[in-house]
């Protein structure tokens, strides 16, 4: 498991403005803010750091995971 690093803490909220405006209609803040720490938490784990760039990724796609899953279920 990577060693974790003293990083400052990151600050959502431009992310989940950026993201909520590329998924409004679809998700609600509360949705991406979710996925945006769920994601902050993996890129802890996995590489330990949580940079930005990597957060925003990993958001989005979760994003667009569930997106898929409700165009699914309908």
């Amino acid at each position: 498991m990577p060693e974790q690093t003293e990083t400052a803490p990151l600050d959502l909220d431009p992310l989940a403005e950026r993201l909520g405006s590329e998924f409004a209609g679809v998700h609600d803040g509360a949705t991406v803010r979710r996925c945006l720490g769920a994601a902050r938490q993996g890129a802890l784990e996995v590489t330990g750091r949580a940079a930005p760039d990597l957060v925003e990724r990993i958001a989005r796609q979760h994003l667009r995971v569930l997106e898929m899953a409700l165009t699914e279920r309908g």
